[in-house]
């Protein structure tokens, strides 16, 4: 099995380093081609764009008191903004909701120089590349865990909570977390939304996934994640609003 080259331990560049490692990663072979694929091809409504096509980095502080885990990003989404959860209805779902409880600075994500930032909240996938049908392998999910470790690593002088959104970020999260030096509990805490587990100086939140899947049939509703995003925000010590 192939393994994601980051070349070990970091120097004190951090995070930004961490970043520009990942979007030069081609590990997987099967992402790399249908990634590459999707750029050339496009979508017609994004012809006049040129796609990032690239494995996605994580987007938010290095001093993040938050981290939001997704699974991966979509093919004309992050794959062409090169941001996570950007250019997409389930990142439209998931910002206008980090805006609306005071974690981001606006309610939109168009592109990666829109302008917006996010206040102590970082948001990462485990896995950065844009797999067919949504679905990447089990095999393609271990292969990109150790940039999920390395960034766990770093953020953790800060990090006080985490929101994994769905079930597959979450049975690739606490592997990670193991691996970075949390105390991951045996038997493994089962995902479900509102989920609320203490990990070794965290507090580890489950929320369903923002995808069109449930947002459209009402199995999470704004309100819904409104309430986890707010909960966990707390939980980090960060200020959250009540509306």
């Amino acid at each position: 099995m192939a393994t994601a080259a980051y070349g070990g331990s970091m120097d004190a560049s951090g995070l930004p380093l961490l970043d520009q490692r990942i979007a030069d990663c081609r590990a997987c072979p099967r992402l790399v081609s249908w990634r590459e694929e999707v750029a050339c091809a496009k979508r017609a409504a994004y012809a006049d764009w040129t796609y990032w096509g690239r494995p996605v980095p994580g987007f938010g502080p290095a001093d993040a008191r938050l981290l939001i885990v997704g699974l991966a990003p979509a093919a004309h989404g992050g794959n062409r903004t090169g941001r996570m959860f950007t250019g997409d209805r389930s990142g439209d779902v998931l910002y206008e909701a980090l805006y609306d409880v005071g974690l981001a600075s606006q309610p939109t994500a168009v592109h990666a120089d829109d302008g917006l930032e996010l206040y102590g909240v970082r948001v990462t996938a485990p896995v950065h590349c844009a797999p067919p049908a949504n679905k990447p392998t089990p095999e393609e999910r271990d292969t990109c865990r150790p940039w999920l470790v390395q960034e766990l690593r770093l953020l953790r002088p800060t990090l006080r909570a985490v929101v994994v959104l769905g079930a597959f970020g979450w049975q690739a999260a606490l592997p990670a977390f193991a691996e970075a030096g949390w105390s991951v509990p045996r038997p493994r805490p089962a995902f479900a939304h509102g989920a609320r587990f203490p990990l070794d100086g965290l507090e580890l939140f489950g929320c369903f996934h923002v995808s069109q899947r449930n947002t459209f049939t009402g199995r999470l509703t704004p309100e819904m994640l409104r309430d986890v995003l707010r909960t966990a925000a707390r939980a980090a010590g960060l200020p959250a609003t009540a509306a």
